[in-house]
């Protein structure tokens, strides 16, 4: 309420002024909300069936007539020699329709357990699920400028998720912390992200072991009977696009779905690039290459729960550079949403995503187009919904803050409208009248705190206040936010036992071998 409305409402309705009202309201947006999201709005249906019967006709026939290789994985080859498929050499082709039928013991929802029931999430269905960046080598804020992330930096953000209440999931390698050596740097991560978040996570992936530590240390943390039974940590398996696993991802693949966990199959194809210029070949080819992944999963363990996965976009073919935001990049997340429900699993759609090189007008430009078709496409699980910039190269304080406040308004938009008696608020007219303000009803008075997603972010001020405070950018009052969220954090609480299990393992397997920096 602005000062005027102030002044309407009686001293004794006002709970203490409004320093009152504003420390309950910032007390309100700093409690989680639920971690199970599910959506009140219809996914928008872009293409009619006939459309979307042409792509699936189009990715048979690549499967059919051009196949996909698996380099460097006998055991992938094997096990879909045995299901029937032509395998010559490292080349794997299939008779149309063979890979949507392999797909069908896939789920089309699970659960990912958490170490606090309120934080476990559901995948697929109507539910909604943002998790931060993923892969970024550099790290940006307004104090230090861009430079090389580090393991301070990753706990830092598994902090700042971990505290947000729009981002249910705590995401994977949120930045690459490059100051521990590559062979041993997995084994920092999963345990910042068991230590200090109890969200759900993603494990490595960029070697067999690295896949077997993490899943070794998620057992740890739950107990082995446990996670035989529940899912709670996940792999993202990267496509070599057009048309290859390289036996690092495809064995990955198999290690985490051999012991039941989540794997989320997302090639990578830039149009004109790694597939054609043109969205709907795109589209074919990231249909084919994403059903193999989740049949081969199935493969390996019938009912292993997996999600329908891509990270495509245009790029300028002028200068090879990608771009993010653009039209026909965000009429293919419509599709690919269409295509993964009819598939009948879980569906990852990009977020926030954009190649501005600083949180500008651009970079907000760019992630709110992504971000929006992210959302009304139906996406189940949503990456990069915070911190990207550089077209993923570097996470950014500063737009990791400023992408959170998006999230919230765009989970507030998958609550949809409602229409009821208190709603339509007829007994408010009778307190207003013609020609009167609404500020002081009863109705205003009972619901203006919950009535509408309030920023925490924005100024709301005249010119004159913001000038008056300091004439500060978004990007500034956002370097004050993410501060404030890092002094405000208080790691969950973990087993000691657990925890010392944890650092005893970390600490063998790290003896066990010579750092490797390559």
């Amino acid at each position: 309420m602005d000062n005027v409305a102030q002044e309407l409402v009686p001293q004794s309705r006002r709970g203490g002024g409004r320093a009152a009202r504003q420390k309950r309201r910032a007390e309100a947006a700093a409690r989680p909300v639920c971690s199970i999201i599910t959506r009140k709005i219809p996914a928008y249906e872009l293409l009619n069936d006939e459309a979307l019967h042409r792509i699936e006709v189009q990715a048979d026939w690549i499967l059919a007539e051009i196949g996909v290789e698996f380099r460097g994985d006998d055991e992938a080859l094997d096990l879909f020699r045995q299901a029937g498929a032509s395998v010559d050499g490292v080349r794997v082709r299939f008779d149309p329709g063979h890979v949507r039928a392999l797909c069908k013991t896939a789920p089309s929802t699970f659960r990912m357990e958490s170490r606090l029931p309120t934080s476990s999430i559901v995948l697929g269905g109507d539910h909604v699920v943002l998790m931060p960046g993923y892969g970024s080598p550099f790290v940006t804020d307004l104090d230090r400028g861009r430079r090389y992330a580090t393991i301070e930096d990753f706990r830092n953000f598994v902090k700042l998720t971990c505290a947000s209440p729009w981002l249910q999931h705590s995401g994977g390698t949120v930045c690459e912390p490059v100051d521990l050596p590559v062979n041993k740097r997995h084994l920092d991560m999963v345990y910042a992200h068991l230590r200090y978040s109890t969200k759900p996570f993603m494990g490595g992936v960029t070697a067999p072991e690295r896949a077997r530590d993490s899943i070794e240390m998620a057992r740890i943390a739950f107990g082995q009977n446990y996670m035989d039974q529940h899912c709670v940590i996940q792999g993202n398996i990267n496509v070599n696009s057009p048309l290859v696993y390289d036996g690092v991802m495809s064995s990955a693949l198999r290690i985490y779905a051999a012991a039941g966990q989540s794997v989320a199959v997302s090639p990578a194809i830039f149009g004109g690039a790694m597939g054609p210029v043109t969205q709907a070949g795109v589209l074919a080819q990231t249909h084919a290459e994403t059903m193999v992944g989740i049949a081969l999963s199935q493969l390996v363990r019938k009912g292993a729960p997996a999600v329908y996965g891509n990270f495509n976009t245009t790029m300028n073919l002028k200068t090879g550079s990608l771009t993010f935001g653009t039209p026909e990049a965000n009429l293919s997340n419509f599709a690919f949403a269409q295509l993964g429900r009819r598939l009948g699993v879980p569906v990852r759609c990009g977020g926030q995503l954009t190649s501005a090189n600083s949180a500008d007008g651009q970079a907000m430009q760019d992630s709110t187009a992504c971000m929006m078709s992210a959302i009304m496409a139906g996406s189940n699980f949503i990456f990069h919904a915070a911190g990207w910039l550089e077209g993923g190269l570097t996470m950014g304080y500063e737009k990791f803050v400023m992408d959170l406040d998006h999230c919230g308004m765009m989970l507030r938009m998958t609550e949809g409208l409602s229409v009821s008696d208190d709603t339509l608020a007829a007994e408010s007219y009778f307190e207003a009248g013609p020609g009167k303000a609404f500020l002081s009803t009863s109705h205003t008075l009972a619901n203006f705190e919950k009535a509408n997603y309030v920023s925490e972010l924005p100024d709301p001020g005249t010119f004159e206040q913001w000038t008056d405070n300091g004439a500060e950018s978004a990007e500034q009052r956002a370097n004050r936010r993410w501060k404030q969220m890092l002094h405000d954090y208080e790691a969950p609480p973990l087993d000691p036992a657990i925890d010392e299990e944890l650092q005893d393992y970390m600490a063998a397997k790290k003896a066990a071998a010579p750092d490797l920096w390559h």
